[in-house]
């Protein structure tokens, strides 16, 4: 880990001048010279600029097969090794990237966080600033310990002074590392402006991030009172979720009311080009022009690349989310047909539905933002914690809040074991390909179970393992700690 914090601080420097309007490449980077940078508003909120450079490298194609494709409801017959659980502290595939960048994204947050610390600006600018580059942090720490479970823990800045004692940190615990995050949260997060995440300028993270990543941290944790308190926020923030349009979860709709945090991307043949690649494996396949697996389809344009696709698995199309049914969401989760007419492979399983593909794309450049949390999701979570805190009439009021607006029925109580049942698969009917499920799976206990028992796939079938739950911590990373960290859940099974 200390040669790759090296690397990563050396390419830290790069990406944060790259963004600074006020350094060349020639001048000192803020890590270099935290004292003389973070001298106003600009340069602190430049500071936080380079946190978000991280997201763009997380948020791919191969991120998405990781928390959707090798779950209960999707799978993808592909060639891409995550997909089929070929993973191994030897080969962490994916989840070296996701480590490294995770990482890059707490290191960037450390230093702005210190630097706005020491600026000598307006104390009601620097508390607002201060707040953003914490609930970043706070959102890669969640990102990590849910991709691995307990990880290293830092908050402070790199450096020469101190880089020989983070690089053999080992794990920490995962619910120690969420109880501090959160008291951070609850210390930061009121002096925010308690608005929507889409009525910030610039689409920067605000506190109904906060909010919502306090909520996470929490239930990972079992706090379901901190949890419970934090979607209340979210709920005076707002309001009622039949003000915002079903359509709007569609990946194309950009930074819309009901969005808590997406990840930005753009595409323009003549203009800025910040792409992710997801919807090339959420698009039925196209032969040639304008014809997707035997249909015209002229919004999706004549240039498309599309690669294997990430399809449901039968338990989703056949018992959350079955053919026939009224739900609303099904035609923008699933395609069996477009315009009425039959796609050529639909006759025993849809595609993903229009939901996740790309209008325009240009070869594999898909120009939609990728949704990371939204109000409806907040509301299950709700839902959830009240079930967890033995109030069934709370819980089953914010379970049909989300099935209210789908045009489902309203759900009534039985008993706990099928009011749990119907949270986790509303969820999944909500929430599809919204980089949720494996957490929530992990989160619940029954992640290896239930993609053992719904796969589609027969190579995640055969090589599906207890330990792949998390991602192993590279073997490199292993080493590079003095082997302070370890692989132990993978080494049980011969790793």
């Amino acid at each position: 880990m200390k040669a790759n914090i090296k690397n990563t601080i050396l390419l830290a420097l790069i990406a944060i001048v790259c963004v600074l309007p006020s350094c060349s490449l020639e001048e000192n980077a803020p890590f270099d010279n935290m004292d003389s940078f973070y001298k106003t508003e600009g340069q602190c909120v430049s500071g936080l600029n380079s946190c978000y450079i991280p997201l763009k490298s997380i948020y791919t194609y191969t991120y998405l097969i990781a928390m959707e494709g090798v779950t209960d409801l999707m799978s993808i017959k592909s060639g891409t090794l995550d997909a089929q659980l070929n993973i191994s502290p030897a080969q962490p595939r994916f989840g070296q990237t996701m480590w490294t960048q995770g990482y890059k994204g707490v290191m960037y947050c450390n230093a702005a966080i210190k630097g706005i610390e020491g600026a000598p600006i307006r104390e009601d600018v620097k508390k607002e600033l201060l707040a953003e580059g914490i609930i970043l942090r706070a959102y890669y720490y969640w990102f990590l310990t849910s991709t691995f479970g307990d990880v290293p823990f830092y908050t402070e800045h790199v450096d020469d002074t101190n880089i020989d004692q983070i690089a053999v940190l080992g794990r920490m615990s995962a619910v120690d590392t969420r109880n501090y995050l959160i008291k951070e949260l609850q210390d930061h997060v009121p002096n925010m402006k308690q608005i929507r995440s889409s009525d910030i300028a610039d689409n920067r993270i605000g506190a109904a991030m906060g909010w919502m990543i306090m909520g996470k941290l929490a239930q990972w944790n079992k706090r379901w009172d901190v949890a419970r308190d934090a979607v209340d926020e979210l709920e005076t923030i707002y309001g009622d979720l039949n003000q915002y349009s079903l359509d709007d979860i569609m990946l194309r709709n950009k930074n819309t009311p009901e969005s808590i945090f997406e990840i930005q991307f753009s595409y323009s043949e003549t203009g800025l080009k910040v792409t992710t690649n997801a919807a090339c494996i959420c698009t039925p396949s196209r032969s040639s022009g304008f014809t997707y697996d035997g249909i015209e389809i002229t919004e999706l344009g004549d240039k498309a690349t599309t690669w294997t696709a990430m399809r449901p698995n039968a338990y989703y199309f056949q018992s959350i989310m079955p053919k026939k049914s009224v739900d609303k969401r099904k035609d923008l989760n699933l395609a069996w047909e477009y315009n009425g007419r039959q796609f050529n492979s639909t006759a025993s399983i849809p595609w993903p539905g229009p939901k996740f593909w790309s209008p325009g794309m240009f070869n594999t450049a898909d120009g939609n933002n990728q949704k990371v949390f939204r109000y409806a999701d907040a509301l299950l979570m709700q839902a959830e914690n009240y079930m967890e805190l033995n109030n069934p009439d709370k819980s089953v009021y914010y379970l049909n809040l989300v099935r209210d607006r789908a045009g489902l029925a309203s759900y009534v109580f039985k008993n706990w074991d099928a009011l749990r049942e119907e949270i986790q698969k509303e969820r999944g009917r909500e929430l599809l390909g919204e980089y949720q499920r494996k957490y929530d799976l992990v989160r619940w206990g029954i992640w290896y179970q239930m993609t053992y028992d719904y796969t589609d796939y027969a190579s995640v079938k055969n090589n599906i393992l207890p330990c792949h739950e998390y991602y192993p911590i590279p073997d490199v990373e292993v080493i590079y700690s003095k082997y302070n960290l370890d692989n132990k859940a993978y080494k049980a099974y011969g790793m």
